[in-house]
Parts: structure tokens; sequence; C-alpha cells
């Protein structure tokens, strides 16, 4: 699936929800208080950003994209503030203010780059009045090309079904970004975003992919959705849509720095891309692009246009070497009329350790160009048992192709890539270990074509079985 960045500039997105103020407190620390065992804190500089529903407003804007937001605030110094922060960001605000009610603001106190404590200011806003919130959307509505309801169980949201009904009647998409253990309140929404221990406090645990997908389905016919998206931290995300197969993608994040605010950014540019006009699966994939973005700053953040363009670019650099084994006939045809020497491999390569490395190192030294063939989920859990792969394919895939010495990476569901390999016609085939060269998939066909078989011998030590006993020892 490509994926690339839509006009956002296209894109008008209604957020409604729960309303916040972040305050950030920066200094250095180098004593403990004589009062307590705590550090003392020399605040030099603050700052202020709007977070929880203001800060997936500010994401969309911060895309180029149109955001209106609509919610409960203080009538305080505290709401006076988010609603400048966000006009000066250019969010169009319909902020009910509650006067006997104080905005919520939370308080960050950080030094060194870590956040030492969280102090909140807040009173629930569940019994105010909220029949603004419901007139300040049905007039905004209209306009939107797709509903964010951000939800973080502060009581703006008292009338969700109202707020859905309205805009699906008006043929608006509705994400929602949900709260607790009771999702009924989000019936007949378009998508959900649930993280998965959201999505576990509802259906149960799940073992693995495939039970997510099943009990994704069931809360997708229970709640009358049209998908759910479940995002799994590490494990990237799983798209879900009745009648079509599940989207499983991978984590972009290189480096977990802070994942505040990281399911705001995920539902701002779903929102924005569909609104824009991208496909779901489109969205979706961009999404996770973008979070992966986020988490490596600290604190509520938003992801801008030139980061999504940069990091969709070293996707690419790495993407266009995993190809399909018609691509990769292709390539090899033109590799073979530029006179290059095609080198062929193959394993499940399921954690990458020095001693593939060095494997795949020596294999490319021995022509122009690198195949690896990799072994699908299914063809691992055939030959390893049911606890394999550690990773799945396209992390596997993702790795080998960022090597500098792999050129291809290609798939295979079969036991051995035999008709694979018998179809790329390598001038060498490549085996690591104690094989006999008769004995590796694919060497008839090799060799009768003229080409070489050999056996290359892995570092000593190094093995995937040593490294998960390592692993399961501690």
């Amino acid at each position: 699936m490509k994926t690339n960045v839509p006009e956002f500039a296209l894109s008008d997105v209604l957020i409604v929800g729960d309303m916040m103020l972040d305050r950030y407190w920066h200094g250095p620390t180098s004593r403990i208080s004589p009062e307590a065992p705590v550090p003392v804190v020399q605040v030099r500089e603050s700052e202020e950003r709007p977070g929880g529903a203001g800060n997936v407003a500010l994401n969309v804007a911060a895309l180029g994209g149109r955001a209106t937001v609509v919610g409960l605030v203080g009538g305080d110094e505290a709401g006076d503030r988010l609603g400048r922060l966000l006009g000066d960001m250019g969010v169009r605000c319909r902020l009910v203010v509650q006067d006997d009610k104080p905005t919520i603001t939370k308080l960050r106190v950080i030094s060194r780059h870590q956040q030492l404590i969280r102090v909140d200011f807040e009173d629930s806003f569940f019994g105010c009045d909220d029949s603004g919130v419901v007139d300040a959307f049905n007039v905004a509505v209209a306009a939107t090309g797709a509903v964010i309801i951000s939800d973080y169980g502060k009581g703006t949201l008292q009338h969700t079904q109202q707020l859905i009904s309205t805009a699906r009647a008006a043929g608006k998409p509705v994400l929602v970004d949900p709260k607790g253990s009771d999702f009924s309140h989000y019936r007949g929404a378009t998508l959900i975003t649930p993280n998965l221990a959201e999505f576990e406090a509802v259906v149960g645990v799940c073992t693995d992919q495939a039970e997510i997908v099943k009990k994704g389905l069931g809360l997708i016919t229970q709640l009358g959705l049209d998908a759910l998206l479940v995002t799994r931290g590490e494990q990237g995300m799983t798209l879900i849509k009745p009648d079509s197969e599940p989207l499983h993608l991978p984590t972009h994040a290189r480096e977990v720095f802070d994942v505040t605010g990281a399911g705001d950014t995920v539902i701002s540019v779903l929102a924005a891309a569909l609104a824009a006009g991208q496909s779901l699966e489109q969205a979706t994939a961009l999404s996770n692009l973008a979070a992966g973005i986020v988490v490596a700053k600290l604190g509520t953040a938003a992801v801008s246009v030139p980061e999504l363009q940069r990091a969709l670019h070293q996707l690419d650099e790495v993407e266009q070497n995993i190809v399909s084994e018609g691509q990769l006939l292709e390539l090899v045809g033109i590799a073979r009329a530029h006179g290059e020497r095609i080198v062929m491999t193959n394993g499940c390569f399921d954690i990458l350790h020095a001693g593939h490395v060095a494997y795949l190192n020596q294999a490319r030294r021995l022509g122009d160009r690198l195949i690896v063939a990799v072994n699908d989920d299914d063809s691992v859990r055939r030959l390893k048992g049911a606890t394999r792969p550690v990773n799945h394919l396209q992390e596997r895939m993702e790795v080998l192709a960022g090597l500098g010495s792999v050129d291809w990476v290609v798939p295979f569901t079969e036991d051995t890539p035999e008709c694979l390999i018998c179809a790329v016609m390598p001038d060498i085939l490549v085996k690591g270990g104690d094989y006999r060269p008769e004995q590796i998939a694919g060497h008839d066909c090799v060799k009768a074509n003229g080409g070489e078989v050999v056996v290359l011998a892995f570092r000593a030590g190094c093995s995937t079985t040593r490294i998960i006993e390592t692993i399961t020892k501690e």
C-alpha cells in the first residue's frame, strides 16, 4: 500500500471533548531537599500547551487543516489562556464557559528531560449543563469533513450518542478516542481507537493478533461500528474492518521519549487525512508514521507536514527494497541486462543478530546483488513452533531491507523457497550452516542452470534460539 501526505488544507475537522491546559516548569536539579527526600528543581523556564481535545485540534492545525474545537472550560485565567493559545495557533474555538468550575490544568515539573511530578488542578464537569456543547456542535458539524470525539472522562461528553447520531445523519465520519471500559457510549461511530489496554479491558485479554482480530470483529458488530483501530504501543497498530483482511502495521518509532499525546496525534492525523480524501487504510498508515515521530518528543506535541514527508522518504528508502515475486523478477532481469551477478539466500531471520549480519555481508561479496527470501509468519510457526516468530514478517523484512548488504527482500509462504529460487535462478545460491550443497532447497535447478551453491558458516555462538533462552532465563 502506497502512503503519501495528502493536501491537508482541504481538510476541515470538528473536535469535541475534554479541554485541558498543560503547563511545564523546566529547570536543573543538583541537590536533595533537606525537608524531604525529593529533588529541588530551580525553575528557569515555563511553557503552556493545549491538552486533551485542545491538543487534538492543535495537531490538525499543525498539519495545515482547519480545526474547530468544542468543549467546556472554567471561567478563570487558565480557560482564557487556553482559548488564546488555540486561537493563536489557528484553531477556531467554540468553548463553553462554566463559571463555577476550574479549567482542567496539569502542571508537570521537568528536569534534565525527565518528568519528576505532575500536579493536576481539576473538578469534574459531570453534572454541569452541557447544552452549550451540543448547540455549538450542531452549528459547526455541517461544514466539517470529519468529527473527532476526544473523551478523557472529564464530563464534557454527557450526550455522546446524540453527537454521533447528528454527525452520522449529516454524512460525517465520526472517530472516537475512547475512555473507560464501557464502549456502548460510542455505538454507531465510524471508528474507535482504543489502545491495547483499553481494548482488553472491554473484550478480555488477547494472546495474539488473531485473537485481537476475532474479538475486534465481535466488538464492531456489537457497537455497530464501521471499523476498529487498536493501537498496540511497540507492536504498532491493527486496523480491523468487516469483510476485509486486517491491516497490521509495525511501529516506526526509533526512540520512545514520551508517549504523552500519542493517541491525540493518531486520531488527529487519521481524521485530517480522511477529510482530505484518503482511504481509511492510507490514513491509518500515515497516523502510524506520525505516532512514531511524536513519541520521540517531550510532552504533548504536534507533527508537521515536513516531518511526515521526511519520515515517508526514509520509509520509502527501506520499502523500495521489499518486493513481491513479480517485482523481484523484473528487477533481476534489469540487473542481469547490466551484467550483474545475482546472489540469493533465505531464512526466517526472526531476531537479527551479529551472526546474520556477518553472514549476509559475506554472501553479498560473492556477487553484485543480494536477494534475501524470508519465511512468512505461518511457515515460521510450522518450522519453529507456535511461539515463533518473535517478530512479524513485515518487521523482519524492514530490518533486513535496512542493511547495506541487502538489495531486495522478498517473502515466501511455502516451507521452503524452492519454487521462488527456481523462478529467480540466481547465479549463486547461498545457505548458512552445516548443510551439504545437495540438501539445500533450489540446489537442483540452480546447478542445472549453471549456477553455484555455496555453504557459508555462521559465526560461532550467535543464534536466535540462544538469544531467546537468555532472555527467558532472566
